[in-house]
């Protein structure tokens, strides 16, 4: 090759020679050197190709070097690129040379390439294959162990007896490290030639027997794959494995969670049996009752949970402080799916904890407590906060939690929660408002109580702005109609009168399905409605006019006189209709209810057929079914049978043998029993030291089956410590700790004088409570509330701090509540008749389940929720008049564009009189042409949905006149352009108004003390700030007032500090509140402060006003 290339070249070199000298007798000049363009341009061609290659080569040169420190910068390098994705198969040969290197650096990184690309090159990986023998002799435990990976990641068929053969050696290995790979190995020579499944498993069983918890996981992951279904290799290591389960890597509780929770399921009976009678420590129940009670009791046989069961859950328990989601997850559906229904509860502060987490864990977390709730409200109805949707959460997320609140609505706490939807219906995010309505919908058919309230809020949204939530709410309306029509006839006379003006055809279809099957409670609007329709039955969607056709027939069997021949039209547009289904259901409903000869003895049951009674339509969760599958599994997630998915089995009636279970040797007992004794003897003795210590260690000691897992929990438990203060989260605990085995039975002395310190500690806390409870103290005990606040509650509901989650009650907190909230009713009831608060403090107090009814629906409820869509301004707020008002003039259309018309425009900062949630706009328009102009007019606007307020037509503009007409634009609280169209009779010009953010504010008027209180309520995200250089002729008061209110239309607040200045507004569209305040700093410095929810307005607005109070 290089031979070829030298010759080539001295022809070159000869032609090029022969050229010039024929060039010189020519007396030419040739141009030898290249310009600087060509030159780039033979560079760029070139250059990749040659420095890729070059790249390459000089590895192999490296590679192939008698240096070992250059062999192994070029095997750094290698491996760096195959980090980075790059193909490096081309290096194979030069690198498997090296496989017999001494240097056991460079044969870690040699053996590391070799795993990535021994597959692909199968045939020269088995050139190697004597090497990698060798190397499973070698001192180092890495390299034995790199070397049976490489041998199992060559997948050819011929060499699986070497792979076999390797496998057993490997699991005989001294090193822990090594017999993990063999387990690993398993996995691969199954998947290649599943034949040697009965080998594998011997060596699988050899592997189960290990005592070490770094082979535990792995082997445990070969067991699932290879044969899950042999159970009885488990029996003898079952005990192993739950003590060893808190000191496996975490991937390895994972998997060994999982098994365990499909082997309990076939080996022990089941916990949640009805009637059934927790005996594992208390035999008295049995002598306090009567003798009947006796004898009952007696033939139920009471509950006595296996004390391997008890093991498996108490040694699962520590592991929900894990700072690994995935194990949090497996530890919560093994106690969902084994523990007896009063222990189940200490998982929900863990699952609660993990909702802090990735978006993605998030919505697995929330899946599987959605489908939780279902069947047990109570465990998560103290933490509802933890749902209130986010405005950073993405909509599935929005949704899920959406749907757990739904779940957890009862008669004590469905005024927080329907308050709080009141807010997410007026959410940007049209599906979650949607989904909302829905779930309003749901509440209205659980809860009887709340029925009628939700109804006349949906009512109210009817005319909101938005079609999807106008369709949706009628959706639910005829849902909910449906469960008690009787009463609503109002309603639907109302929903009559929106026809018009609604577009989606399921919200129309619905109102028409409503029409016809109430026909007889409407019977004026009716007939009118159908008449509607017959003029654009040709226009309308197919479910609309299969509704049709049903309307024109029930009111034909009912109101025949005013509608026979409104039905015959119809029915004779449908007849020729484009959609089959629609011809079809014609000519059977003409057959039907118009008798003749033909249609025979049909014609008698037109009535009984198309009026009959139809049953309410049940509104479920979706979350209903999905317990069939095992929680936290792929299955779950997806509500589908994904691929090797593995069914929990049932409870079995009678528990098999338990002595299979036993070991002959039961050293770990031995050891641990007089150990749980000792600690529990010396902690009861030292009595006088801190009685915090003491509750802790007793907790820690009931908790955890061995001192590695107490000590294991209190190192997790450093970053985010999570102690139950519940009194049912104690007796759970120390009933866990009691039934472990008999071995513990000596402790019972001390566990008896601890509880008795647990009560002298708790009789002065219970003296302490009621004044806590009586001065309206929030969640967390944290001294007493201004009533003021729960308006701060009303705004902040979706941005809660995370750190009120966590606080658990006791039952006499509970119940001290529970009469503060009797004496604080009257308060709030005069007080929600002045304003809507989203959130009242005394909500948020766990409910007890038995509340009384009379307290369900108070009448503050009804006042707090008679309209979902109310406004949320806060009562200490009015809308005044500006104080400022200059006039910046904006042009919209020039003359020359316009054809001699040209219109100019401002914001005279006044309120809109067409509707308040509108900007006035005042529009010149002026004729600069020599002709009149006629009707002048606004045609098409973009988006269609964009609301304008039109000014009328303008019949005739003379030449050099002038006119000012006004309009009203919805913004939508967005500084996006409204576009339009202004039009003349022979002509259309596409115009857009642009407004500046300040003048989509009304300006507001409120005292310095409201002013600190509102903005106490938009922090955090509602927050923004810049520091800004002021020029200096902006630092009088009066300059800062013009400057700021030349950029935004808001109200001055008067303030008792100087250097301070506060003004305050709202949104046109929303009424959001905006609040700005500028603190001067040292010289021109100064502190600007936005605080508003619309977080994007107030970015823009800080801009502007930066700008303003800049530039003198």
């Amino acid at each position: 090759m290089d031979v070829g290339l030298s010759s080539l070249r001295s022809e070159a070199v000869g032609a090029m020679r022969t050229a010039l000298v024929s060039a010189e007798n020519l007396q030419l000049s040739l141009k030898t050197e290249l310009s600087q363009e060509e030159q780039a341009l033979t560079l760029t061609k070139s250059s990749p190709k040659e420095t890729h290659k070059d790249g390459n080569e000089d590895l192999k040169e490296m590679l192939e070097s008698n240096k070992e420190s250059l062999k192994l910068e070029a095997m750094k390098r290698v491996v760096g690129l195959i980090a980075k994705g790059k193909n490096s198969s081309e290096l194979f040969p030069a690198v498997v040379k090296n496989v017999a290197s001494k240097n056991i650096e460079l044969k870690k990184l040699v053996y590391v390439y070799l795993v990535r690309y021994a597959e692909e090159q199968q045939d020269l990986a088995l050139l190697s294959i004597s090497t990698f023998q060798r190397a499973l002799k070698d001192p180092n435990q890495f390299i034995r162990a790199s070397a049976l990976r490489v041998l199992s990641s060559i997948r050819v068929p011929i060499i699986v007896p070497i792979m076999m053969l390797a496998i057993k050696e490997a699991a005989a290995d001294l090193s822990p490290y090594v017999r993990k790979t063999s387990a690993h190995a398993i996995q691969k020579l199954y998947s290649l030639d599943p034949e040697q499944k009965e080998q594998l498993i011997e060596v699988i069983e050899k592997l189960l027997k290990d005592k070490s918890t770094l082979v535990a996981g792995s082997v445990v992951m070969a067991f699932e794959e290879v044969c899950p279904d042999r159970i009885d290799l488990i029996h003898k290591n079952y005990r192993k494995l739950c003590n060893l389960l808190v000191d496996v890597e975490e991937w390895g509780q994972v998997v060994i969670i999982s098994m365990l929770t499909r082997y309990a399921r076939t080996q022990f009976t089941s916990p949640w049996k009805e009637g059934a009678i927790f005996d594992e420590n208390n035999e008295k129940t049995f002598y306090e009752s009567d003798s009947e009670e006796k004898k009952e009791q007696m033939e139920a046989k009471p509950y006595i949970m296996d004390p391997d069961h008890r093991l498996l859950l108490r040694n699962t328990k520590p592991l929900l402080q894990s700072r690994n989601t995935a194990v949090v997850m497996s530890v919560a559906q093994l106690y969902w799916h084994l523990a007896p229904k009063h222990e189940v509860n200490i998982v929900t502060k863990s699952l609660v904890r993990l909702l802090r987490s990735h978006r993605e864990v998030q919505y697995i977390v929330l899946q599987n407590i959605a489908t939780m709730s279902i069947q047990r409200k109570g465990m998560f109805e103290p933490y509802m906060k933890s749902f209130y949707v986010r405005s950073t959460d993405s909509t599935h997320i929005k949704t899920l939690k959406l749907e757990i609140l739904t779940n957890l609505a009862n008669e004590a706490n469905i005024s927080t929660i329907l308050r709080e939807f009141q807010t997410y219906v007026k959410s940007q995010d049209k599906a979650f408002a949607a989904a909302t309505i829905q779930a309003i919908g749901r509440c209205a058919t659980n809860i009887s109580e709340v029925t009628d309230t939700c109804l006349n809020g949906l009512v109210l949204l009817l005319s909101n702005r938005d079609e999807t939530v106008v369709a949706e709410s009628v959706v639910v309306i005829k849902k909910l109609l449906q469960t008690q029509p009787t009463q609503h006839s109002e309603i639907i006379k109302h929903m009559a009168k929106l026809f018009d003006n609604i577009t989606v055809p399921m919200a129309r279809a619905s109102i028409l399905w409503l029409m016809g099957e109430y026909c007889e409670r409407v019977p004026k609007i009716a007939p009118d409605v159908l008449r509607k329709m017959a003029k654009t039955f040709t226009a309308e969607e197919d479910i609309v006019k299969l509704q049709t056709v049903n309307l024109a027939a029930k009111l034909y069997l009912t109101n025949s006189k005013q509608t026979k021949l409104l039905t015959q039209y119809i029915l004779n547009l449908g007849k020729y209709d484009q959609n089959y289904d629609i011809r079809d259901r014609t000519r059977f409903i003409r057959q039907l209810i118009v008798p003749n000869e033909k249609s025979g003895a049909l014609n008698k049951y037109a009535r009984r057929i198309l009026l009959a009674p139809k049953p309410a339509p049940v509104l479920e969760s979706a979350f209903k079914d999905r317990d069939r599958f095992q929680l936290g599994t792929l299955s779950h997630s997806l509500n589908v049978k994904a691929t090797g998915y593995q069914e929990l089995s049932d409870w079995p009636a009678v528990a098999p043998d338990q002595s299979v279970r036993n070991v002959e040797v039961i050293e770990p007992v031995k050891e641990w029993a007089p150990l749980v004794g000792k600690t529990k003897k010396s902690k009861s003795e030292d009595k006088f030291y801190s009685d915090d210590e003491d509750e802790k260690e007793e907790e820690e000691s009931e908790s955890s089956g061995s001192e590695d897992s107490s000590s294991s929990s209190d190192e997790e438990s450093g970053s985010e410590s999570e102690e139950e203060s519940s009194e049912e989260s104690e007796k759970t605990s120390s009933d866990s700790g009691k039934s472990s085995s008999g071995s513990e039975k000596s402790s019972s002395e001390s566990e008896a004088e601890q509880k008795k310190k647990k009560k002298t500690k708790k009789a002065p806390l219970k003296k302490n409570k009621p004044t806590a409870g009586d001065s309206d103290s929030d969640e967390n005990g944290n001294g007493p509330v201004a009533q003021s606040s729960s308006s701060s509650a009303e705004s902040s509901s979706s941005s809660e701090s995370d750190s009120e989650d966590d606080s658990d009650s006791d039952d006499i907190t509970a119940q001290k509540k529970k009469k503060s909230q009797v004496k604080s009713k009257p308060k709030v009831e005069v007080k929600s008749k002045k304003e809507v608060s989203l959130l009242d403090l005394d909500d948020f107090s766990p409910a007890p389940t038995n509340t009384p009814k009379s307290l369900v629906v108070s009448s503050s409820l009804l006042s707090d929720l008679e309209g979902l869509s109310l406004s949320n301004i806060s009562s200490t707020m009015q809308v005044t008049t500006p104080s400022f008002g200059p006039v910046k003039t904006y042009e919209l259309l020039h003359h020359m564009t316009g054809k001699g018309l040209s219109a100019k425009y401002h914001f005279p900062r006044q309120p809109c009189l067409y509707q308040p949630s509108m900007v006035a706009v005042q529009v010149i328009l002026t004729n600069s042409s020599d002709h009149s102009l006629e009707e002048i007019h606004i045609g098409d606007r973009s988006p269609a949905s964009l609301n304008i307020h039109c000014f009328n037509t303008i019949e005739r503009l003379e030449p050099e006149a002038s006119v000012t007409v006004s309009m009203g634009v919805d913004f939508s609280d967005s500084t996006q352009a409204a576009n339009f169209q202004l039009c003349t009779k022979e002509d259309q010009f596409s115009v857009s108004i642009q407004p500046a953010v300040g003048e989509l504010l009304m300006p507001s008027t409120m005292t310095e003390e409201d002013f600190s209180k509102e903005q106490g309520k938009l922090l955090g995200m509602n927050e923004t700030s810049a520091t800004i250089t002021m020029a200096t002729a902006n630092t009088s008061s009066q300059a800062i007032a013009k400057q700021v209110l030349s950029v935004a239309n808001v109200g001055v607040v008067s303030s008792s500090q100087n250097n301070v200045h506060r003004f305050a507004g709202r949104t046109v569209s929303s009424g959001a509140v905006v609040l700005v305040s500028l603190e001067q700093k040292e010289s021109s410095a100064a502190l600007l402060t936005i605080n508003t929810e619309k977080s994007v307005m107030a970015s823009m607005l800080l801009r502007d006003l930066k700008q303003a109070l800049a530039q003198a």
